[in-house]
């Protein structure tokens, strides 16, 4: 019966990943923003639409698989560490003070957008309002009280939104194709040993597991991307991955966004959607505010800077920095305070309102 079970749920896994890869590849033959992310986040949840009820009914992605190639784009940021990031770091303490202003000004909005236009009650407009700290908004919006498939839902829609929206924008601005789909493959074409091969995946392991045991803040990523920038810079291996792993990686971070939207109907979705996008909007119009400020200060190049604040995961958002060939050290760094700081907001705030575990 196990073993019937398990063999069952690898090949539904296996259907998914083939079903986002083929996602992906439309989207890239098509010239879309984020292709591999973005078109195989589209075909699976498209297909947990069709399947929720039939085959997909007891099924769930395995988070080890996500967490393992979550891994391998951090080894793969940590490749892009280069000495001019710790120049840049000098303007920490200022992007960091305007980091603070940012979750300060984006969870206070929020809350009013979805206490006023969505009629929520005030926890799950509290909790859905975060800009950052998804599972912790989760978990403690559910102890207050809040409607959990309602938060669940916005939050899962800022990721998704901010994702579609910033590559496309840019794409529209430049009245071109940008980044990956312009032909701007992050990652190395030459081919890679069998040996490298097993060094990259080595070094995306050690890094989680290690992560994982002193408890770092998004571990899966945080780990192998330090890690790997410290054998970068040591000059002693080169780990630069191949673009078709990349890609894989891509994809397979798109599958398991797809498949959050299983379970969720499609009256709860066009409910939700207009108010995530006036959401989105609103801290995306926040933090290029601030970002054209901190540019003028700090010299910082603006796009960097943008990424930077703008309220998507730290996987996502340092593949779309990956994407457009930004480096995404720094943009990874600040989307870890911006997460510890919305966390230690949330807690603070919601003990002050009155809003904390039933």
């Amino acid at each position: 019966m196990f073993s019937r079970t398990l063999l069952t749920r690898t090949a539904l896994t296996l259907v998914m990943l083939v079903i986002g890869g083929l996602g992906g590849a439309l989207a890239a033959a098509l010239g879309l923003p984020m292709p591999w992310m973005l078109g195989s986040l589209g075909m699976t949840a498209l297909s947990v639409a069709f399947l929720q009820d039939t085959i997909l009914a007891d099924y769930t992605f395995p988070s080890d698989l996500r967490a393992l190639f979550v891994a391998l784009i951090g080894v793969m940021i940590g490749t892009q560490v280069q000495p001019q990031l710790f120049r840049d770091l000098s303007a920490l303490p200022i992007t960091g003070t305007a980091l603070l202003i940012f979750v300060f000004l984006a969870h206070g909005g929020n809350t009013l957008i979805f206490r006023k236009l969505g009629g929520f009650d005030r926890a799950t407009a509290f909790y859905s309002g975060t800009p950052g700290g998804l599972m912790e908004s989760i978990a403690l919006g559910e102890g207050a009280g809040a409607d959990v498939r309602l938060l669940t839902l916005q939050q899962f829609l800022r990721i998704i939104l901010v994702v579609t929206l910033i590559p496309t924008a840019l794409s529209i601005y430049a009245g071109e194709p940008v980044g990956s789909s312009a032909g701007m493959a992050p990652g190395g074409t030459d081919p890679v040993g069998l040996v490298n091969l097993v060094l990259i995946v080595a070094a995306a392991i050690t890094g989680l597991y290690v992560a994982r045991f002193i408890h770092l803040p998004a571990s899966q990523i945080i780990g192998p991307l330090l890690l790997s920038a410290a054998i970068t810079l040591s000059g002693s291996v080169d780990l630069h991955l191949p673009f078709w792993l990349i890609a894989m990686a891509q994809s397979v971070v798109g599958v398991g966004l797809g498949m959050r939207f299983r379970g969720i109907t499609l009256r709860l979705i066009s409910r939700s959607i207009g108010l995530s996008l006036v959401s989105v909007l609103y801290m995306l119009g926040v933090g290029a505010g601030l970002s054209l400020v901190l540019w003028q200060i700090t010299g910082l190049d603006f796009l960097q800077l943008l990424l930077s604040f703008a309220p998507g995961g730290v996987t996502e958002m340092s593949l779309i920095a990956l994407s457009l060939s930004v480096n995404p050290a720094l943009v990874s760094l600040h989307h870890v305070v911006r997460i510890l700081m919305t966390v230690g907001a949330l807690i603070v705030a919601a003990r002050a309102f009155g809003l904390t575990k039933r």
